[in-house]
């Protein structure tokens, strides 16, 4: 069957006009389906706090910021956010000064659902009142809350303006896929698959420069929008292979039964096969050597901690033995994070039979992705050096 019309969206926009996890609250959300990174986002909580003892404490006059870069659009970063401000309020008042006033910023690409954020938000709470009231009042927040539009790879916020930047399983989003892989004449042409998982070294080298090149700028970027005095907590998927093409846990997800449904896209008629090349997930599991390179060829920040953690797997089920439900988790982690940029690039009725496909293989895989499925993430604390 030759592919219909209507399943192709031409969209020549840039990735970050586009980019989003998967909005609101249906089951294939990002809201319904990031219960693994606020798993994995608690079991790093102690790095988070030793990174927020080392934060200068200004005068309490002075407001506090804090800044969630790449925040999406579930409750995970409010969780977070709440986390940091009541520790460094915590920090305040060991030292016998009332806390200033804080404000956090949340900031993802335009495109991302800010609505489904903001609704998620708690009220907050009086600040006519002490601050003693403001914590006691449960289910309010102690802190103004603003959203704020726009790439990470550039700048965001004023100089010297932030204490602590935040982000979490999101610099591994690139800011764009590298053209040269989408290019027939190029050695670096990934043809055949839509991620790097596998594919040739000239191909994995041209992520592996995309991916430091946006790390640089990343840098560049937040060591002018910094306090002196303030500190940096990153996460990111990571690898522990020194391999590129073997992307690990991002490998496993994307490179596998997700490619092998575009490949069953491509057999029974639906899509052509260049019309899958052209499609690759912009993403980038780095390894340590990777990270710290760029960070110390910028010579911005002090590394206070750099390592891979392993953050487990990326699926959360009930029952583990019901096949079915492992099958359906996967497709749900792959469409909350890639279902904006498949529907882009095939449509929505393409997209919605794409992960059927994965679904279904998925299910007759369950018992070897429960076993093999395992994120490793790059964790960084980093200040002003």
């Amino acid at each position: 069957m030759a592919p219909m019309a209507d399943n192709v969206v031409v969209s020549n926009k840039k990735l970050e006009r586009m980019l989003s996890m998967k909005g609101g609250k249906g089951e294939a959300s990002y809201a319904n389906n990031s219960q693994a990174q606020a798993k994995h986002a608690r079991s790093m909580l102690h790095f988070l706090e030793e990174t927020l003892d080392g934060v200068q404490l200004d005068s309490p006059e002075v407001p506090f910021a804090v800044v969630d870069l790449g925040c999406s659009s579930g409750s995970n970063t409010i969780y977070i956010v709440d986390v940091i401000i009541k520790h460094m309020i915590k920090r305040y008042e060991a030292l016998g000064y009332e806390p200033p006033e804080f404000s956090a910023f949340f900031s993802d690409l335009p495109s991302n659902d800010f609505n489904t954020l903001f609704q998620l938000l708690p009220p907050l709470a009086n600040y006519g009142v002490s601050m003693e009231e403001c914590l006691a009042a449960n289910g309010h927040r102690s802190y103004f809350a603003a959203g704020v539009p726009g790439s990470f790879y550039r700048r965001l916020f004023p100089a010297r303006s932030i204490d602590v930047f935040y982000s979490a399983f999101s610099l591994h989003w690139l800011s764009q896929v590298p053209e040269i892989v989408l290019d027939k004449r190029s050695t670096a042409y990934n043809k055949g698959r839509v991620f790097i998982h596998g594919a040739n070294e000239s191909t994995a080298s041209e992520y592996r420069k995309r991916f430091q090149t946006d790390l640089a700028a990343f840098l560049r970027s937040r060591s002018q929008e910094m306090k002196r005095g303030g500190s940096m907590f990153l996460v990111c998927l990571g690898r522990t292979s020194v391999d590129p093409t073997d992307q690990g846990g991002a490998g496993l997800l994307f490179g596998t039964h997700f490619q092998d449904a575009w490949d069953d896209l491509v057999q029974e008629g639906l899509i052509t096969s260049e019309k899958r090349d052209n499609f690759n997930i912009p993403v980038y599991a780095p390894s340590l050597q990777d990270f710290k390179e760029v960070v110390e060829a910028d010579g911005s920040f002090a590394i206070n901690k750099l390592e891979v953690f392993r953050g487990g797997s990326p699926l959360v089920v009930n029952c583990p033995d019901d096949a079915a439900e492992v099958g359906r988790a996967l497709a749900n982690s792959c469409r909350a994070v890639s279902g904006v940029l498949v529907d882009a690039h095939i449509g929505d009725r393409l997209g919605e039979e794409l992960f059927s496909l994965v679904e279904r293989r998925a299910t007759s895989h369950a018992k070897e992705l429960l076993e093999k499925l395992q994120f490793f993430h790059i964790v960084a604390s980093l200040s002003l050096a």
